[in-house]
């Protein structure tokens, strides 16, 4: 199939963008990499009489480091994550992410903003968007607004995007002393979506852990954070029977749907089991 007909519009500010989205409302859509929406168009689930393309918006890419944050562009391609020497040296748990994320072509295009504000609870982004507690910054005609990762995915395919608005900025406070992360991905084969994964952020100071956050991909209608499993883990030494016992916390929350990568039982089992391989990644890079 072809999609129907629509008018392309190709603005090169984020004024413009704003513009264009107040004067067409629903019938117009933002195109960043396309990995997403132009399937849906070619299939006419998506049938948008206004299609608003954000690449030529310059101020909408970049990664720089802002007092003691990082702040990337939502226009920033997985493949600009990738090579980075900002995030290599203070946030290396993102190139690690992507790396991970389908293949060079789609890296070369896909977005970390489109990845993100599609909201599918299968892409790998948004649970470590949550585990790295980052923050959205939402721009529409009222002006700015922030909102925390984890108040963000709201369903399927549906987020804390107001109409009108757009995803414009990411901002991830830098990484305490002590800190390592891992993102621990379950898949069928290289570039597939998640069957499950974790993404994992743990502090240590003298052994004891400080701080701990884990979030979960794909096992259920939105990313999840598994704040009881991050609890437990806090104020003790992360050993292997504290790392099965925040394992089994997380798998507690999970409530995945069954397709062709398995059954509930399997993705919850598989969800653990990432759980417990990124804890002890990150743990191991606690000392780096």
């Amino acid at each position: 199939m072809i999609p129907r007909p629509f008018e392309y519009h190709a603005p090169s500010a984020l004024p413009e963008v704003i513009a264009l989205l107040g004067q067409y409302g629903d019938e117009a859509k933002l195109l960043a990499g396309g990995h997403s929406l132009l399937p849906m168009m070619k299939l006419r689930f998506a049938a948008p009489g206004h299609l608003i393309d954000l690449n030529k918006v310059a101020e909408l890419r970049g990664i720089k480091l802002v007092g003691g944050e990082v702040h990337i562009g939502s226009m920033t391609t997985e493949n600009e994550i990738i090579f980075s020497e900002v995030l290599a040296s203070s946030l290396p748990l993102l190139p690690e992410v992507a790396r991970q994320i389908s293949d060079p072509q789609v890296r070369y295009r896909g977005t970390i903003g489109g990845d993100i504000s599609h909201g599918d609870p299968a892409n790998d982004h948004p649970a470590v968007m949550m585990a790295l507690d980052a923050v959205f910054v939402l721009c529409g005609a009222g002006g700015e607004r922030l909102v925390p990762a984890s108040a963000f995915f709201l369903g399927t395919f549906e987020t804390a995007l107001a109409p009108g608005e757009v995803l414009t900025q990411i901002r991830i406070p830098l990484p305490a002393p002590g800190t390592g992360a891992s993102y621990a991905k379950l898949k069928r084969k290289t570039g597939d979506f998640a069957t499950a994964a974790a993404a994992v952020v743990l502090r240590m100071v003298g052994g004891i852990c400080r701080d701990a956050r884990i979030a979960l991909t794909n096992v259920a209608a939105t990313p999840l954070l598994a704040e009881e499993a991050a609890a437990y883990l806090v104020g003790a030494a992360v050993d292997a029977k504290a790392i099965g016992e925040a394992a089994r916390l997380a798998m507690a929350i999970c409530d995945p749907a069954t397709d062709l990568r398995g059954d509930e039982e399997y993705k919850t089992a598989m969800a653990g089991q990432m759980v417990e391989r990124a804890l002890r990644t990150a743990l191991s890079r606690c000392g780096a």
